[in-house]
C-alpha cells in the first residue's frame, strides 16, 4: 500500500510539474490559429482584384466587398462609384499589359472578354484568374454570385445574398408571366448605315425577352445577326427595343427607318429603351430589370387594345 502511495504521489508530482507547461502549450496554440486567422483576413482584405464585366462588378458590391476592387472595365457603370474606379477598358478589348499594370492579385473575367490573345497572355501571367460562365439564366445568376464569393471567400455572405436573389427573381418571374400579353419583339443591337444588327436566341436579349413572356422575332437567328429591311417588314414585331445610349440623340427615330416604319412597332409607335447592363447583365438587379420591361409591355399592349 505505501509503494502504491508513493507511485501516486510521484505521478501527482509530475503532473503538476507539467501542468503550467502543458497550459503554455494550449495558449500558445490559441493564439497561433488566432493570428494566423488574422493574418489570412488581412491577406484577404488586401486583396487587389480587377473585376471584368458589369454583373461580376454588382456582385463584389452587393457582398460589400469593393474594397478590394483595384480596377474594373469600361462596362461597369454601376453603382456610380465602380464608375470612379481605375479603368481597364473594354471587356471585349482588353489589353493585356493596361491590366497587369494595375498590380492586381487576383482577376475576376467575364465569359466573354477579349480578345483571346490577352486572355491568353493574361492566363500565362502568374496572378490568379478566375473566369466566370455567363448563362442568360436565374440559374446562371446564381452561379456567378458562387463563383465570386468563392474568389472573396465570404461564405455567408454569398449564401445570403444568393437567397435574396433568387427570391427576388422568382418573385419577378411571377409577376411577368401574370402579365405577360405575347407581344412581338425585336431587339435591335445597332441600326445604322443601311444595315441593322437584331438579336437572336442564344442572346441575353432572347433570354430576358422570353422571361418577360414576349416573342422574339428573329429567335430563328442564332447570336446578333444583320437583317433587311424585307426580313424586318416580314416578321412584323409589335415593339422595337434598344439599348439606352446617351451620345444617340433621340432614339424614337428607328421607327421612322425604312423597314421599321411598316412594322406594327413603327406604325404605333411602340419603343421601349432600356440600359443595357440593367437589362441585360444577368446580375443582382436582374430581377428589377424584368419588372420594369414587364412593365413597359403590359402598357403597350393595353395601348394596342384601347385602339383595336
Amino acid at each position: 500500500m505505501g509503494a502504491t502511495m508513493r507511485v501516486l504521489t510521484r505521478a501527482l508530482d509530475s503532473f503538476s510539474l507539467m501542468l503550467p507547461y502543458a497550459a503554455a502549450a494550449l495558449l500558445s496554440l490559441f493564439f497561433g490559429m488566432f493570428i494566423g486567422q488574422a493574418q489570412a483576413e488581412n491577406i484577404q482584405n488586401d486583396q487587389r482584384i480587377i473585376s471584368i464585366g458589369s454583373s461580376l462588378t454588382e456582385i463584389v458590391y452587393a457582398l460589400e466587398a469593393q474594397d478590394r476592387l483595384a480596377a474594373v472595365d469600361t462596362t461597369s457603370s454601376y453603382p456610380e462609384e465602380a464608375a470612379k474606379l481605375p479603368n481597364v477598358g473594354y471587356m471585349r478589348a482588353l489589353s493585356a499589359e493596361g491590366v497587369l499594370a494595375v498590380n492586381p492579385d487576383h482577376i475576376l473575367m467575364l465569359e466573354g472578354s477579349g480578345p483571346p490573345t490577352a486572355v491568353d497572355v493574361l492566363k500565362a501571367a502568374s496572378i490568379e484568374l478566375t473566369e466566370v460562365n455567363e448563362v442568360y439564366s436565374p440559374e446562371g445568376i446564381l452561379e456567378k454570385i458562387d463563383s465570386v464569393g468563392t474568389v472573396l471567400q465570404l461564405p455567408e455572405k454569398t449564401k445570403a445574398l444568393k437567397a435574396k436573389v433568387k427570391a427576388d427573381l422568382d418573385e419577378a418571374i411571377a409577376y411577368a408571366q401574370q402579365h405577360a400579353k405575347s407581344l412581338k419583339v425585336v431587339f435591335v443591337i445597332s441600326e445604322g448605315g443601311g444595315q441593322t444588327l437584331a438579336a437572336g436566341r442564344e442572346t441575353g436579349a432572347h433570354a430576358v425577352l422570353a422571361l418577360a413572356g414576349a416573342t422574339n422575332v428573329f429567335a430563328n437567328l442564332r447570336g446578333y445577326k444583320p437583317v433587311s429591311k424585307e426580313a424586318l417588314i416580314a416578321a412584323a414585331p409589335d415593339v422595337v427595343m434598344m439599348m439606352s445610349r446617351p451620345d444617340s440623340g433621340d432614339q424614337s427615330e428607328i421607327l421612322k427607318e425604312p423597314g421599321f416604319n411598316l412594322t406594327p412597332a413603327g406604325l404605333n409607335g411602340n419603343l421601349i429603351v432600356m440600359d443595357g447592363a440593367y437589362l441585360l447583365g444577368f446580375g443582382p438587379r436582374t430581377a428589377q430589370a424584368l419588372r420594369d420591361l414587364s412593365d413597359h409591355l403590359v402598357k403597350i399592349a393595353a395601348k394596342s387594345d384601347a385602339k383595336s
